[in-house]
């Protein structure tokens, strides 16, 4: 199986991010992109969290999905080349600040 992925993404609530980092946009860019599987980033900030339990669902194997309402109205904003299911991994990293 062969894949593209992007594992060290940040959420909108890292410093010197962007605020519009929310799990649609992040799926949006992610398929004109061609990226498949993404990190969450930052999982354990409560925020961030909570905002995932309410947006995702589990898809298959440990990899989450948005959950259907919200991945019908991201697909109207992608191209019909793009469209492509796009998962999710729990993801965070070690910081030595």
């Amino acid at each position: 199986m062969t894949f593209i992925a992007d594992l060290h993404i940040h959420s909108r609530f890292s410093r010197a991010t962007s605020k519009d980092l929310d799990p649609e946009r992040l799926t949006l860019w992610a398929q004109k992109k061609g990226i498949t599987v993404m990190g969450t980033g930052d999982f354990t900030h409560p925020g961030w969290i909570s905002e995932l339990k309410d947006k995702l669902i589990e898809a298959e194997g440990g990899l989450y999905q948005l959950k259907p309402d919200l991945q019908k109205s991201v697909d109207k904003a992608v191209p019909f080349s793009c469209l492509a299911p796009t998962r999710f991994i729990l993801s965070g990293e070690i910081s030595c600040i």
